[in-house]
């Protein structure tokens, strides 16, 4: 029966073609709408991807990294004071604008201040130069987004080497590197935590963050609980973080509800095209299913071949738009479109294509089910 179905399903390639093309476009549309959710929140953290540290320490009001609650310069030794803590440093991160020398043209930055010992936190993707030279005056490290942007009417990107100006200061690039983009679009711009003084907004308190690493052979989870106790701070695990700051921009943005429309269409797509689409399918061989019926074949036979069809329509209609769009993800800029394709979005279209697939084969099931198998004889 299963080459019996199989034929069937084969036998016409455009009814063939329809469905697989209903649950392909189907998965496309949930999957990028799932991609596009995913990605969006990735946004939200994405300074911990760029500065990374065990640790992060922050005003006890602070409920993700974008919010910059300045804490006292003596909070650092705070921290440091606290047992289990291997090192802590400040941080600064903040908005400013940079501007190529000579032009009247200006372009907002991240601007992200780290401790000029350790340059603990500094990017790891280096694309030129070298991060130690933040130390050298003036010397600011700047992330390819920037460089291309303030390249602007020039012959080519900034590169190491090149000056521009933040807050009428003058910066000079010693190091071009990788980062993710934030939130807002702001490129990275990276120097030491004194030199941010003179290119940020001028504010009292510079320390946004405070940087810490637990001792060897303790985790970050048990030193982040110390710190909270000891210093009346709250101090979060990179992941922690990463998991506050997403959390903040489900409950304090419009994104749940567009990426849930996105994929509710996605969903409807799905059920109305393969669904109608599978029960005509039944309807065109009613007389072919009849004849089984005819020959012995009992509803329950009947059912599983449906439900074969059906999937074999769901697996082959996924496989294709999830290859799709792979393709098309990876013609996109790294880092730049709002869009990650993790394999919990696989997993969840997946899930949602069964139903279709479910849902599908329920709709042909109860017409195969009503076939008398005398309407073989019937003219």
């Amino acid at each position: 029966m299963t080459d019996v179905a199989l034929q069937m399903l084969y036998g016409d390639r455009s009814k063939y073609a329809l469905l697989i093309s209903g649950v392909c476009f189907s998965t496309i549309l949930m999957a990028q709408g799932l991609a596009m959710f995913f990605g969006i929140l990735s946004f939200s953290y994405a300074t911990l991807e760029n500065a990374r540290a065990p640790i992060w320490v922050v005003d006890p009001k602070v409920e993700q990294v974008a919010d910059n609650q300045p804490l006292k310069d003596t909070d650092v030794d705070r921290v440091r004071s606290v047992p289990g803590v291997a090192w802590a440093v400040p941080f600064y991160t903040g908005q400013s604008q940079a501007r190529v020398l000579g032009s009247g043209q200006t372009k907002p930055v991240t601007l992200v201040g780290l401790d000029a010992a350790t340059l603990a936190g500094a990017p790891t993707r280096v694309v030129a130069g070298f991060m130690d030279d933040l130390r050298r005056s003036q010397g600011v490290a700047i992330d390819e987004e920037v460089a291309a942007r303030l390249g602007g009417g020039r012959e080519r990107p900034l590169h190491v080497g090149d000056v521009f100006e933040m807050n009428d200061q003058r910066a000079e690039v010693v190091a071009v590197v990788k980062t993710k983009q934030g939130q807002g679009g702001a490129a990275y711009v990276f120097t030491t935590f004194d030199r941010a003084r003179q290119y940020g907004f001028a504010q009292r308190k510079m320390t946004t963050h405070v940087l810490a690493a637990p001792q060897s052979g303790l985790s970050a989870e048990s030193v982040a609980a110390s710190i909270m106790r000891a210093t009346g701070l709250r101090a979060y695990t990179e992941e922690s973080f990463k998991k506050a700051s997403s959390d903040w921009m489900i409950y304090n943005s419009p994104i749940p509800f567009v990426v849930g429309l996105i994929v509710g269409i996605g969903f409807l797509v799905g059920v109305i095209v393969a669904g109608q689409t599978f029960y005509n399918f039944v309807l065109e061989n009613t007389r072919f299913l009849g004849a089984l019926k005819a020959m012995g074949a009992s509803n329950g036979r009947l059912a599983r071949m449906t439900i074969l069809q059906a999937s074999v329509v769901g697996i082959t209609g996924y496989g294709i738009g999830m290859g799709l769009l792979s393709l098309f993800f990876k013609s996109l800029p790294e880092g730049r479109a709002p869009l990650l394709l993790k394999w919990e979005v696989a997993a969840l279209v997946l899930a949602a294509v069964f139903l279709i697939i479910v849902i599908a084969s329920m709709m042909g099931i109860r017409r195969v089910t009503r076939i008398e198998p005398a309407i073989v004889f019937r003219s």
